[in-house]
């Protein structure tokens, strides 16, 4: 298991570079999956609809699951950084 645990430690760093890349161009990607998506079912003459509609939403979810990766939820400031101002008082 050493190899796999090797690959691991090189592949972490780029993991949540990736998941902020899918969070700031989140829309961007998933037009290009669409886009990609009418070209090849255009090329095939609609022959694998259903496979590519299928790939499609499997790679969107993909996508946004990547982009909420490290997003500890609704009202945190968004993706783990602390919300800009004063720090209200503790009590």
């Amino acid at each position: 298991m050493g190899l796999l645990d090797n690959l691991k430690a090189k592949l972490g760093p780029a993991k949540g570079k990736v998941s902020d890349l899918a969070q700031q161009h989140g829309d961007k990607i998933q037009h290009g999956l669409d886009k990609a998506a009418q070209t090849v079912d255009e090329k095939t003459k609609g022959k694998y609809s259903d496979r590519i509609r299928s790939g499609t939403g499997k790679a969107k979810d993909a996508v946004d699951r990547l982009a909420h990766q490290d997003d500890p939820g609704p009202g945190s400031g968004g993706g783990g950084t602390p919300p800009a101002g004063p720090t209200p008082p503790a009590g």
